[in-house]
């Protein structure tokens, strides 16, 4: 496997776009329940002992009580709403990530092009490996500097072999005293080629086929010339 050097590229943090769920408002709810607790205050008022009737205060402590309830399930109504605008103004921004590449723990799809890879050796490594996977095969493995400088794999083997196309994922394995003390999944660079919320959560859909959080993208990057 070739495995050049690639000069470090700038870093923009993201953040996921909030969004509210997609669920009934409990307005209409908290409507019928004031209708019951008006029934049952007024049978319990047309039922109370004549010789020993509720203070007026209990009914008004009683009335503020539920009001209270009330305005507070209207308020977080109103949060929700403006969450969800929020989130919308967010998915806005995100139509600026389509067709720009996003760095994340994931697969690439290799064609021909090379793929830059950011390994992160683990604390007190003395040698770092590659492996190279298409599925569940190990097509490839080959030692690396102990280094986080990013690298280029060029889809060759160490035998000298093109790997065809196709999907690829890269692991790190660092070793001490002979013994693997690590074993991640390397980050590369993917296109990113929609953005959508699901369950609250801002989801992208990568040029590789594969589905990533927002929140797990750790940079973005304009595509190289003549990718």
């Amino acid at each position: 496997m070739q495995v050049t050097s690639a000069s470090p590229t700038s870093t923009n943090p993201v953040a996921p776009a909030p969004a509210g769920p997609d669920a009934p408002s409990p307005g209409a709810l908290i409507s019928s329940d004031f209708e019951t607790f008006l029934r049952m205050l007024t049978t319990q008022m047309e039922n109370q002992d004549p010789l020993n009737p509720m203070e007026s205060t209990d009914f008004a402590v009683q009335l503020a009580t539920f009001s209270g309830v009330e305005q507070q399930v209207r308020t977080n109504d109103l949060l929700n709403a403006m969450s969800g605008q929020l989130g919308a103004m967010n998915m806005s921004d995100l139509a600026s990530w389509v067709g720009m590449e996003a760095k994340a723990v994931t697969r690439a799809w290799f064609d021909d092009t090379p793929i830059t890879l950011h390994p992160e050796p683990a604390s007190g490594a003395e040698r770092a490996f590659i492996e190279v996977r298409r599925g569940e095969d190990v097509v490839d493995r080959v030692e690396i500097p102990v280094s986080d400088a990013p690298l280029q794999w060029a889809g060759v083997t160490t035998g000298g072999q093109t790997l065809p196309a196709g999907h690829y994922s890269f692991h790190l394995q660092s070793v001490s005293n002979d013994e693997v003390i690590g074993n991640t999944q390397v980050a590369v660079f993917s296109e990113v080629v929609e953005a959508r919320v699901e369950d609250g959560r801002t989801v992208l859909v990568l040029g590789s086929g594969d589905e990533v959080p927002a929140e797990d993208v750790t940079a973005l990057r304009r595509a190289p010339d003549g990718d």
